[in-house]
């Protein structure tokens, strides 16, 4: 096998995102399939589309056009705001998009009109992550001013927890953003056709409330992936979490000292390591580094210790696993470190059906 490689299981994914769909939809919950850790592979695009994930949204409008050119039948939504520099081709190619500023919609609904389409917008609302979204006190007046624009329909609003502050979706915290959605539809009297209510961290909330409230929509990506929720990484129950892993290569293995001789400072990195005496190890060189996967977000197997990484060498303590030259390894990755990996034009990427 040529290394490094992502082996990403089909199969595994599948019913994962099955799964995550139909526990979702006994409350009414519609599920939209997160692209972009994957780089709007269509590959992945079409079994979440076979599992019936109809609607995929990505971060990336070149991910949208990849997912389009290869004839994926779906609802596309870009959730990330616009570039005002690419209005053009949000228009063309994506259903939806997330949006908090009006200006950038203004020009959405001028391309629309010259392209003699409908754009859908999703207005995103800040519920106290301080990532993307309109304050609470401008919500009224910039729904005013959407309804009023050529070409475009308001379909919505959402919001987001958890990526940027961590700030957890509490069942108070969901609660009040369902209530600040019922008082918009009594406002303007209307029903939004999407109330998006977070990503995979909203399993726990999902879990214990008694009424999702307003809320029809959940956008996950890591949970059908990686099986597991995003506040604490826990496994979800009946999902796969080994449905990708990263398989290295032994290029160097040779017992040395665990402490370094000489005088340390800083090293490529700008850190200044510090390393414990533990005798002689038999130390192996993967041949991948930070310039490929932050190292941070990878686990090794059993009775192999991770111990540092340059730009292009990971370095692991494999006394209690001997290793050789050119054995292969299968490391787990973080929702990081396959983000990383996927971009990486180092890393191959094979799919097991």
């Amino acid at each position: 096998m040529r290394t490094p490689s992502l082996q990403i299981n089909l199969k595994k994914i599948a019913e994962n995102a099955r799964i995550v769909k139909n526990h979702f939809l006994t409350r009414k919950i519609q599920i939209m399939g997160i692209t972009k850790v994957m780089l709007g592979e269509p590959k992945i695009a079409k079994i979440l589309v076979d599992a019936g994930i109809t609607t995929l949204g990505d971060s990336r409008i070149e991910n949208i056009i990849r997912m389009r050119d290869a004839g994926i039948n779906a609802e596309f939504t870009l959730i990330r705001s616009p570039f005002q520099s690419r209005i053009e081709e949000v228009v063309q190619y994506a259903d939806t998009s997330f949006n908090t500023e009006l200006s950038t919609m203004e020009r959405l609904s001028l391309s629309a009109v010259a392209q003699n389409k409908i754009h859908k917008i999703l207005l995103m609302v800040e519920m106290g992550d301080r990532r993307e979204g309109i304050l609470e006190s401008e919500l009224e007046a910039v729904i005013t001013k959407t309804l009023a624009l050529k070409n475009i329909q308001l379909i919505g609003l959402g919001t987001n927890l958890s990526c940027v502050s961590g700030v957890k979706p509490t069942l108070d915290k969901m609660r009040d953003f369902s209530s600040l959605v019922f008082r918009m539809e009594k406002k303007f009297d209307m029903k939004f056709q999407t109330v998006s209510g977070g990503n995979s961290s909203s399993f726990e909330w999902f879990s214990k409330t008694k009424d999702v409230g307003a809320i029809n929509n959940i956008r996950l990506g890591e949970s059908i992936y990686l099986g597991c929720e995003t506040l604490s990484r826990e496994p979800i129950s009946g999902l796969s979490q080994d449905a990708i892993h990263l398989t290295l290569e032994v290029i160097e293995s040779k017992v040395k000292p665990s402490l370094p001789d000489g005088v340390i400072c800083q090293d490529a990195f700008g850190e200044i390591p510090s390393f414990q005496d533990k005798g002689d190890q038999l130390r192996c060189i993967f041949g991948i580094g930070r310039q490929d996967v932050p190292i941070e977000g990878l686990t090794a197997p059993k009775d192999l210790e991770i111990i540092a990484a340059s730009s292009d060498h990971l370095i692991v303590d494999a006394t209690l696993a001997p290793l050789k030259v050119g054995d292969q390894v299968n490391f787990q990755l973080d929702y990081s470190a396959l983000l990383s990996a996927m971009t990486s034009p180092f890393i191959t990427k094979e799919f097991l059906s």
